[in-house]
């Protein structure tokens, strides 16, 4: 149906996969959240979690799809080479981003970064071998646009290593905002973060460390849950999901951080991959 907005996570890890079983409960993939809004397949990253939303999409004869990219990230693309549909002719595949200041000042291009870890010696399959009709799209982070018929997408920079783009789905008067590996600075809320996630209905957010664990990756490019709780009250924002979960913190660890978490904010939940939610 048109009108419906509903969100699917299909990696939710950060840094690197995580296979363990101890890990299974919150889900060992990384960075892909799906979000079926206004008749438009969007995946926000292609981590490995990319992998099985690309095999979704042809169960269920998807002809096209949109990937915003926050970065690009290893843990934030290698799932690329693996995404099934872009190896199907005639399948229609836009690739969105903005940290990569649109391919100019000497930076590449997003159809170069993604070819390059496709190429010998890394990978044995080059994107040319790709079927797919594939659109490559700069833009600079804090630019709108629109997909489709009405779904209107806001980006706006992220402090991070190199770069990231944060990026806001507002449809039927519901909003989503992404806000993934990005870095705060303590007593400073970051005014674009702000204006991103202002009254949203659900914001996804980096919340990789905990305070104590944040004390030796600054720099990293990441932030914490209570941040993230912080933000939610300043922005007057709806639903927290906690995201982009730190490879060390196993299931029990992920379970005590969303109750620590729900506390402060009780509309929290830490993400799991697997699990949908409908906005309309």
């Amino acid at each position: 149906m048109a009108s419906r907005f509903t969100v699917r996570f299909w990696g939710v890890r950060g840094t690197i996969p995580c296979p363990a079983a101890s890990h299974m409960g919150f889900g060992g993939n990384t960075s892909c959240v799906e979000v079926c809004v206004g008749g438009e397949r969007i995946a926000l990253d292609a981590g490995t979690g990319f992998r099985l939303l690309g095999k979704q999409l042809l169960c269920d004869g998807a002809e096209r799809a949109t990937l915003l990219l926050s970065h690009t990230h290893l843990d934030h693309i290698h799932g690329f080479p693996f995404f099934a549909p872009a190896f199907k002719p005639g399948f229609g595949l836009r690739v969105i981003a903005g940290h990569l200041r649109g391919g100019l000042n000497g930076m590449p291009d997003i159809r170069t970064v993604l070819s390059r870890q496709m190429e010998s010696p890394l990978f044995p399959v080059p994107m040319k071998t790709m079927g797919a009709n594939m659109e490559f799209v700069e833009i600079r982070s804090g630019e709108r646009f629109t997909l489709g018929a009405g779904v209107q997408v806001e980006s706006a920079p992220l402090n991070h290593p190199n770069g990231a783009t944060g990026y806001r789905i507002t449809y039927a008067e519901r909003s989503l905002a992404y806000v993934t590996d990005t870095e705060h600075v303590d007593g400073q809320p970051d005014e674009n973060v702000l204006r991103l996630i202002d009254h949203a209905d659900v914001v996804i957010y980096d919340s990789t460390y905990t305070d104590d664990e944040i004390v030796c990756k600054r720099g990293w490019g990441h932030s914490t849950w209570r941040e993230g709780t912080k933000l939610m009250a300043l922005a007057q924002a709806g639903r927290l999901i906690l995201f982009h979960h730190e490879p060390d913190h196993d299931d029990a660890k992920m379970a005590a951080i969303e109750a620590e978490a729900q506390a402060i904010w009780p509309n929290t939940v830490a993400a799991r991959e697997g699990t949908e939610f409908s906005l309309v």
